[in-house]
């Protein structure tokens, strides 16, 4: 349900309430005050026609002497006190009534007595209950679009708030509420969470930018060492020190160029340099570069088998999109399938899409929730996280304009799903060798 449709609700029970609090309190003090008024004309005409008795012998003024109808607790009022009673019985034209009386003489003599009908007293009253109950209904259609209203407006002023935060939660670390949301209505509770929101976007975007930068410097200042460290290794003697040397200063390297690769991702430096392409070609090739053994399959073509190189250049749809950043992504996620899951790996591509499947034990269940993490490889054995290879493939993919989505298959095994984007509308027929070249160096 809503919030404006509940504040609305909450102001219309509220104002029936208060509507029916004071309908109760002037039904209650209007019939007392009618009682009160009628127990004292009862009482003064009580007390009228009894020097009328005393100096005529006769009632007057609507007196009677020992009337039937008259109460018992009146039968038997002792000496000269006036007593009055209220008889709530209805007969004919006569409602609830007060009744006033008074012995004449001595004991045993007639009880003078006088009944004030409420009648016409209690018929006002029941018209006065009814004009209040219409009286609230009207005041209640007249303030519940005006509580919809409002609460309309708090609603609104929350729900770009939270379409604020959706969006700084969702990467874009520059959205901000701004001061003109409560600015025209004053400082409120609103205004205070969409300024608490701006305050937090602030310093999370300083943290990221510290963070970015620092990952940025440590990978320009590592990268001459490592890169003399790799020269050095050339002098080396051939032998198995030699080897392993080699290649542990080569993965150092390997760390160095990915952390440049994420400061650039992250700066937002870089651009696709588009080329028209065999889509199961350009996968093919990064497959066959990554060294792995890894079964590439086509699908809704003839071609949908186990073919070679050529023959997916030839069976493949073509696409336009930069082949080094494909290469990059496909070969992360084969590297990563390898790496964490289990064999067999199996590349498929099926129109513009590419599904990397191992059948390992599959993504962890804080990486499907919260995406991938830097620095963190999700292995038991080397801490929990998930490296660089799957943050550097988001990366690369969403310069690409791609969708990468990571799953986990019902019968065990992880699922990377990239789809690349519908070529443009007005999509020109390449020329003679327009297609690129797929066989680049690996960034």
């Amino acid at each position: 349900m809503p919030l404006r449709w509940k504040i609305a609700a909450l102001a219309a029970a509220t104002a029936c309430l208060v509507a029916l609090a004071v309908g109760v309190l002037v039904h209650v003090w209007t019939a007392m005050d009618i009682r009160s008024r009628a127990e004292m004309d009862a009482t003064n005409t009580v007390y009228s026609a009894m020097e009328v008795y005393r100096r005529t012998g006769t009632p007057a003024g609507g007196a009677e002497l020992d009337p039937a109808e008259l109460p018992t607790a009146l039968r038997h009022p002792a000496g000269a006190d006036r007593r009055v009673a209220y008889d709530g019985r209805v007969e004919g034209n006569l409602g609830p009534s007060v009744w006033g009386a008074q012995r004449v003489g001595g004991p045993g003599s007639p009880v003078l007595a006088v009944r004030i009908n409420m009648s016409p007293q209690l018929h006002d009253l029941r018209r006065l209950d009814a004009s209040m109950a219409v009286a609230s209904l009207v005041s209640l259609a007249a303030a519940l679009p005006l509580a919809v209203y409002g609460a309309t407006l708090v609603a609104r002023r929350l729900r770009r708030v939270a379409e604020t935060a959706a969006r700084i939660s969702g990467g874009d670390l520059d959205a901000r509420n701004g001061p003109a949301l409560g600015r025209a209505r004053g400082r409120d509770e609103v205004t205070d969470i969409a300024a608490t929101v701006d305050l937090m976007a602030d310093s999370l975007g300083r943290r990221l930018r510290i963070e970015r930068q620092f990952t940025a410097d440590v990978a320009h200042e590592l990268r001459t060492p490592v890169g003399g460290l790799l020269a050095a290794t050339d002098l080396l003697p051939p032998g198995e020190t030699e080897d392993l040397l080699r290649a542990r200063v080569r993965d150092l390297r390997g760390l160095v160029e990915d952390l440049l690769e994420i400061s650039r991702l992250d700066a937002g430096a870089e651009a696709p340099v588009r080329a028209r392409v065999p889509l199961a070609a350009v996968v093919a090739e990064a497959v066959a570069r990554t060294g792995l053994d890894t079964e590439v399959t086509v699908t809704g073509s003839p071609a949908a088998e186990h073919v070679d190189h050529a023959e997916h250049a030839a069976a493949s749809e073509h696409v336009e999109t930069d082949p080094r950043r494909l290469e990059r992504i496909v070969g992360n996620l084969v590297t990563n399938a390898h790496r964490h899951g289990r064999t067999p790996v199996r590349v498929t591509v099926e129109g513009l899409t590419v599904v990397v499947r191992d059948h390992g034990p599959g993504f962890p269940a804080d990486l499907l929730l919260d995406g991938p993490r830097r620095f963190r490889t999700g292995a038991a054995e080397r801490g929990a996280g998930h490296g660089l290879g799957l943050t550097i493939a988001l990366g690369q993919a969403r310069v690409l304009g791609a969708e990468l989505r990571l799953d986990n298959a019902a019968d065990g095994g992880a699922i990377a799903t990239l789809r690349l984007p519908p070529p443009p509308t007005d999509t020109r027929p390449p020329h003679d060798g327009a297609e690129a070249d797929t066989r680049r160096p690996r960034p």
